[in-house]
């Protein structure tokens, strides 16, 4: 399966609500990304430039993208960005190939 690596940040009218009546963000997001085919990994609030980071496992890229577009339109969450993560054994497998391809490109100039 894929991992991939989600941030976000949390709405002015969000945190006011976590202030008043504190809730357990992981609980309430886990729901979500396994109900669209999802296996949730992780969750951590964060400081800078995201509020929260999230780690998923899906091999459905299009159920993982509606989950983003339910939580966006709720208005809890804004800046959300995902990236796709690797291990190292998936990187290094990527560079063996690349050496298999480099005969086969020519660079510019």
């Amino acid at each position: 399966m894929a991992r991939y690596i989600l941030t976000g940040n949390y709405s002015q009218q969000s945190i006011k609500g976590m202030i008043t009546n504190p809730s357990d963000r992981e609980a309430a997001t886990r729901p979500l990304v396994e109900a669209a085919g999802g296996t949730f990994l992780s969750f951590y609030a964060t400081l800078g430039e995201s509020d929260f980071q999230l780690t998923v496992e899906t091999d459905d890229l299009e159920g993982l993208v509606a989950a983003l577009m339910v939580a966006g339109a709720s208005g809890g969450v804004s800046n959300l960005k995902t990236v796709q993560a690797f291990t190292a054994a998936e990187l290094l497998a990527m560079q063996t190939r690349a050496g298999g391809l480099a005969g086969a490109f020519t660079p510019a100039g």
